[in-house]
């Protein structure tokens, strides 16, 4: 049996901790031992982005002891799984450890979770039930950076029940990236507004991305919006299975069925 760490995320850790326990909820029904670090802390992004990389050098030096010992490293996150991926190495050489740049050579392999259930695991139907109208948003760092394709699309189109609508202008940006939000925030919101405008056209019930900072940012565009429109993580949806109504629940069914017809 394969053991992985979750790679939470910070925004998971403190916002969005559903994600982090649907993504365990999924890996442990497709057999895969899942285990959870306490010593994570952040990738190092926000660091690396604004270009503070000796600042990020701690925090690639903690990812690598927490995660030691794993065969591989899941998080549901493009954005954190392409940080960890492509900015370690680089802020390893700007270290001038050559120690540093070993081990991060050496640790085990980052996944974002589509990436890993379809490619390492070799599944796209994991067994999921969601009876809705979705459509899916391709944020940059899964498209761009790591390249995820069209992985989440078929791992969706695989879930029984779920009807999947096109996104008009899917992979322009939604307008949230990080601290973009805040330093420039009057463009930020008209890049969002557009997003959410086209997944109004969808006339879908539920906007799916594989990063939460995305559907925060649409979601929050979305509610103010009165759209009525939910928006879910990938691992959430995944999670979600076809309820099981035992023998003694259809007879009770059936009895409160009879006593309202009597009573009617």
């Amino acid at each position: 049996m394969p053991r992985v760490g979750l790679m939470v995320t910070c925004l998971n850790d403190t916002l969005f901790p559903d994600t982090g326990k649907a993504v365990v909820t999924l890996l442990r029904r497709l057999g895969v031992d899942v285990g959870f670090p306490a010593a994570q802390t952040c990738c190092g992004q926000p660091m690396v982005n604004t270009g503070y990389f000796d600042e990020a050098t701690p925090l690639v030096r903690n990812h690598l002891d927490a995660f030691a010992g794993y065969d591989a490293v899941i998080a549901p996150s493009g954005s954190c799984a392409g940080s960890v991926r492509h900015q370690h190495g680089l802020v390893a050489e700007r270290s001038g450890d050559p120690g540093l740049v070993r081990a991060v050579a050496d640790a085990p392999p980052v996944y974002e979770l589509s990436e890993y259930l379809i490619d390492v695991l070799g599944t796209v139907d994991v067994g999921a039930y969601f009876p809705h109208r979705v459509t899916y948003h391709p944020t940059c760092h899964s498209l761009r950076m790591l390249g995820v394709g069209d992985r989440p699309t078929r791992l969706l189109t695989a879930v029984r029940g779920l009807t999947l609508l096109d996104l008009p202008g899917a992979t322009e940006c939604c307008g949230f990236g990080g601290t973009f939000a805040v330093k420039n925030a009057e463009t930020s919101i008209a890049m969002g507004n557009d997003k959410a405008r086209h997944v109004r056209e969808t006339g879908a019930e539920v906007l799916v991305a594989g990063d939460n900072s995305c559907l925060m940012h649409v979601g929050g565009l979305l509610s103010r919006q009165r759209s009525g429109l939910r928006v879910m993580h990938l691992a959430e949806v995944l999670a979600q299975t076809e309820p099981v109504i035992s023998d003694a629940g259809r007879a009770a069914d059936r009895r409160s069925v009879g006593s309202a017809g009597v009573s009617a």
